[in-house]
């Protein structure tokens, strides 16, 4: 068994890679693949970079090329819910764009105008989160290529999908997914509110996000012990 593990920004792998046993390394498209083990399992970690068309070409070379047979999306999302705060994790029961045409898409395989993580790996993910004295929710993740950082643009998204986090990739990776037949499962931590403050702490200030991806750095290790 071969797990594929993403992020879409450098600090939301590099704590994984640190961990890997055995490591190679391969640039490919413009990605750096690292495949080693982790926790005694085979496994290919990559960054894909930002937004739906990165994470939809990353996660097509992982099935095609590494031909792994789990996929795990770690990163950070911005928080919609008063279910869960800041450090705390969504783990994407369902995920769905916020900024496409959902029946147009649906007219190609997987044929779905949403997704939905595999189950067994929605709750490995959340006995992890246990196992870590983590907060975590199974929940709605909502994926669009804009950065949402303004309460108007929250809003918007709420008031149409109703996600309990947003983000910029799972909808693109749970479809590739969905299309080549592999389980994977999203899971988010929460860095911001979605929200002016949230834009200002991560784009204007560029603030390191490490503290926030030491939980699931932790999270996803403990998972990959137990599948």
């Amino acid at each position: 068994m071969i797990i594929g593990i993403m992020g879409a920004m450098p600090d939301e792998v590099d704590q994984l890679c640190a961990r890997l046993e055995n490591v190679t390394k391969e640039n490919y498209a413009g990605v750096e693949y690292h495949c080693g083990t982790l926790q005694g399992k085979q496994v290919v970690v990559c960054c894909a970079g930002m937004g739906k068309a990165n994470a939809a070409s990353t996660v097509q070379v992982l099935c095609t090329k590494y031909g792994i047979d789990k996929l795990i999306f770690s990163g950070i999302a911005g928080n919609m819910t008063s279910k869960i705060g800041i450090g705390d994790v969504c783990v994407g029961e369902t995920v769905v764009y916020h900024d496409a045409e959902l029946s147009m898409i649906a007219q190609s395989a997987p044929f779905q105008t949403e997704y939905h993580g595999d189950p067994a790996l929605v709750q490995a993910a959340l006995d992890a989160c246990t196992a870590c004295g983590v907060k975590a929710i199974a929940g709605k993740i909502a994926t669009g290529d804009t950065f949402v950082g303004d309460a108007e643009t929250k809003k918007t998204i709420e008031e149409k999908c109703h996600p309990d986090c947003v983000e910029m990739e799972g909808a693109a990776v749970s479809q590739i997914a969905g299309r080549n037949g592999v389980p994977c499962v999203i899971l988010r931590a929460m860095s911001d509110n979605a929200d002016e403050s949230g834009y200002e702490v991560l784009v204007v200030k560029q603030f390191s996000i490490t503290e926030y991806v030491k939980t699931a750095t932790e999270i996803v290790a403990n998972m990959i012990e137990s599948l």
